[in-house]
């Protein structure tokens, strides 16, 4: 038997992950059974999580002048990088929020460039929720660096939806990424955001110079979190950054990749994320989204620019992959 026909059995059939050996097993497919795995990919997403693709759109609050030392990040205070430190006030929040549920989103994030929130950033995210609600039908979710017992227990209480906080990487290559803070670090933030009843978003970056092996580990440490969704970033290269030098992903083993995280996390709310764009380009996006992604960010990243938010909608549309609808007010 091949390593598809255990996935049929495991995966499609029972809906239980793999184990990371049998992870590394479908990433190190021949290019010739890639086609089949996202087939297979496919339909393990269409029986465990149904057909309708979440969108979401995401802005920064606060870029640049972060003072850790992510190797792959143009918004680190430690890097020469031509990122420079910026804030937006609340109607500029409220406007993109506008924006977002305009596209048809159903999620919009907050995001800033922190090791964690202090007492001026918690009350300007209080305040932005607090405006964001007055004009806009539409689940806010924080992506704020780690938290205090404390923050996330106030962030649950002002009704964030969803935490976003990425592990990036495998346990055993974390300290190869960064060095100012620990991987055990950013569990500890995961668990609060669990006990406090947020919805845990929770992925990485691939291609950051990881073995299949660590990308295999990274697969099943992030299926142990048990998050509610995972993007899934493809690295881009950014100047003036220590990672600046490495090679973009080739598009092949970024859908191998794409099946092997779907079959780690069966019933796993899988999201296209940055990268995608020089990575995969149209077609292979589009082979993704048919391959077991069933979540897309539309519009720009944190740094870099994304696809129109346009064309997005419109290949869902040619795919016929309904939009996931607005959750039900918090």
């Amino acid at each position: 038997m091949t390593i598809l026909d255990d996935v049929d059995r495991i995966v499609l059939q029972n809906g239980d992950p793999l184990t990371a050996e049998q992870v590394l097993a479908v990433l190190e497919l021949p290019d010739e059974a890639v086609a089949d795995a996202l087939d297979l990919a496919h339909r393990v997403r269409l029986r465990w999580c149904g057909e309708e693709v979440e969108v979401e759109s995401i802005i920064s609050v606060k870029t640049g002048g972060c003072p850790e030392d992510c190797h792959f990040c143009s918004q680190s205070g430690l890097f020469a990088s031509p990122v420079r430190a910026a804030r937006l006030d609340i109607p500029q929040l409220v406007a993109a929020a506008k924006d977002t549920a305009r596209s048809g989103a159903s999620e919009f994030c907050i995001v800033a460039a922190v090791r964690g929130p202090d007492a001026r950033l918690m009350e300007q995210i209080r305040l932005g929720i607090d405006a964001i609600r007055a004009e806009v039908d539409i689940d806010i979710a924080c992506s704020l660096g780690m938290l205090t017992r404390d923050q996330a227990a106030t962030l649950a209480g002002w009704g964030v939806h969803r935490y976003n906080h990425n592990l990036e990487t495998a346990r055993s290559y974390f300290p190869q990424v960064v060095t100012t803070h620990t991987w055990e670090e950013r569990v500890q933030t995961l668990r609060l955001v669990s006990e406090f009843g947020m919805e845990v978003c929770c992925g990485g970056i691939l291609g950051m110079g990881e073995s299949l092996r660590q990308r295999a580990e990274f697969a099943v440490e992030l299926a142990a979190v048990a998050p509610h969704e995972v993007p899934l970033n493809f690295f881009d290269p950014r100047p003036g950054t220590p990672f600046a030098h490495l090679d973009v992903l080739p598009a092949v083993d970024a859908l191998r990749a794409i099946a092997a995280f779907r079959f780690a996390l069966p019933r796993t709310v899988l999201r296209y994320a940055g990268g995608r764009e020089i990575t995969l380009g149209d077609l292979g996006a589009r082979q993704g989204i048919l391959g077991g992604i069933n979540a897309i960010i539309v519009g720009n990243y944190l740094t870099t620019l994304g696809r129109p938010v346009a064309s997005d909608l419109d290949m869902l549309k040619d795919l016929s992959m309904p939009m996931k609808a607005l959750d039900a007010a918090i």
